[in-house]
């Protein structure tokens, strides 16, 4: 769908991730003097990532206790949805609300014929129609660029690698006659904090991918940075509480749900808001207001 070279940066930050993998499954392996306790989280990875990625509608709208609305309920976003759909020639997502004024929206779903669109009330109250459209814009780019699947295998290789470390410094290195300590655990330290980084790199590229790409549907950038601007303001007055189930599904919101700063939104899955507005601003050529 999209038109830039992002698809190439998400490809080579995947080649990095799987190298990240392979090195240190490959430095276990010898010290352990078995691969068996790779291959084992390897299939445990590969089975959660299968049954998240099948499921992964069903999961974020229980995560977010929303319901679905049928047209008579919310004719409006119906509309904006259905015409949005339309153009991108593209299947009817399912369409749902969730109860709180936490400003947000996301879409999920393995494929466009099983997606689901999800706003919230307070995304609903807060933002006018131009701007409602360019988030759902946003998101329906999401499910239409195929980036469940991209954040599932991202999140899958990340995983296995913190549970092979974790494994690691359990086990302990293994042949104590030939492991350094030091090095061991440093190896064991590092490897979950750079898939980490680059899984977090991952989902940045393909939000700001879902940005241009949205925009590029709607034919209006700028209400796109309107209302992210909008929605960055609104979860500082209402942020939603860090549940763990609301931390794993964060990553598919169009904006990070929780209030915080620092070191906090360094480590953001979403890229810094004034740096998307920005990109948008020049996508239109002007500055907003």
């Amino acid at each position: 769908m999209h038109q830039h070279h992002n698809g190439l940066k998400t490809a080579g930050l995947f080649g990095v991730l799987w190298a990240v993998l392979l090195a240190f499954g490959a430095l276990m392996a010898t010290s352990l003097r078995s691969a068996a306790p790779i291959w084992i989280m390897a299939l445990v990875g590969v089975a959660t990532t299968a049954y998240g990625y099948w499921n992964s509608d069903k999961i974020a709208i229980r995560s977010m206790q929303a319901y679905p609305v049928t047209e008579a309920e919310a004719p409006q976003l119906y509309q904006m949805v259905r015409e949005l759909a339309a153009q991108a020639q593209q299947p009817m997502p399912r369409i749902y609300i969730s109860p709180t004024m936490a400003p947000n929206a996301f879409a999920t779903g393995r494929n466009p014929q099983n997606a689901a669109v999800c706003c919230t009330e307070g995304i609903l109250r807060l933002l006018d129609a131009r701007e409602l459209r360019g988030v759902l814009g946003h998101e329906l780019m999401h499910v239409y660029n195929r980036d469940i699947l991209t954040s599932s295998v991202a999140a899958a290789v990340a995983g296995v690698i913190t549970s092979v470390a974790q494994m690691f410094l359990i086990f302990g290195g293994g042949d104590r006659r030939n492991a350094n300590p030091l090095a061991a655990i440093a190896m064991a330290l590092l490897a979950p904090f750079a898939a980490s980084l680059i899984r977090m790199a991952i989902s940045r590229t393909r939000e700001y991918d879902a940005d241009e790409d949205g925009s590029r549907l709607t034919g209006d950038p700028l209400a796109l940075a309107s209302a992210l601007r909008k929605i960055e303001q609104g979860v500082q007055l209402a942020p939603l509480p860090q549940d763990q189930r609301l931390v794993n599904a964060s990553h598919l919101m169009i904006a990070n749900p929780f209030r915080g700063g620092g070191v906090a939104k360094m480590f953001s899955t979403h890229p810094p808001m004034d740096d998307r507005i920005g990109r948008l601003e020049r996508m239109a050529g002007r500055p907003l207001g």
